[in-house]
């Protein structure tokens, strides 16, 4: 039996989880990387999330990625593809690392600007987490933690990411953080 979709408060613990991930990632990609960010909800204090860290690997340009996806591969990661975000390779975590979503991404190509200006954008804006958050909470108790519910889930919040996206753009175009 499939239960409901889990999103909890934001857990100070997060960001440990996170340094944890990249101290692992680090040593095998540190000669390819140009950083290795922090993305998503769990990246943005106050936040309601899924308890899974979203880690963006950002390197400088597409040339990297066959080294890349080749390195993560000999560390046990699956390459998912893009999942139809062009620009962002996904990889499945291995069994037993903790359960977190891995991308690799150009540096200021569209799918890192969209994570990290987002993340921003919201670290700087507690009335739009809290409206975030609320739409989360509200979605996660209607959606199964099945494939299907995990898709309308993302399916039911995605108007309000792109607005807030196309909000951290605007923000930083007027110079705001």
């Amino acid at each position: 039996m499939t239960g409901m979709i889990v999103v909890g408060d934001y857990d100070p613990r997060w960001p440990e989880r996170f340094e944890d991930l990249r101290e692992r990632l680090a040593p095998h990609v540190a000669d390819l990387a140009v950083s290795i960010e922090h993305v998503g909800s769990t990246a943005v204090p106050g936040c309601a999330a899924k308890p899974i860290i979203d880690l963006d690997i950002v390197v400088a340009e597409d040339a990297t990625m066959p080294a890349l996806i080749s390195r993560l591969s000999e560390q046990g990661y699956r390459h998912e593809g893009d999942l139809g975000i062009p620009g962002r390779d996904a990889f499945q975590a291995p069994p037993a690392a903790p359960e977190h979503h891995l991308y690799s991404v150009v540096k200021g190509s569209r799918p890192h600007l969209d994570h990290v200006l987002l993340r921003d954008y919201l670290r700087q804006r507690p009335d739009e987490v809290r409206r975030y958050s609320a739409l989360k909470v509200a979605l996660a108790q209607r959606f199964r933690a099945d494939s299907q519910g995990r898709r309308d889930y993302s399916r039911a919040k995605s108007a309000l990411v792109e607005e807030l996206v196309a909000k951290s753009y605007v923000a930083r175009a007027a110079g705001e953080p």
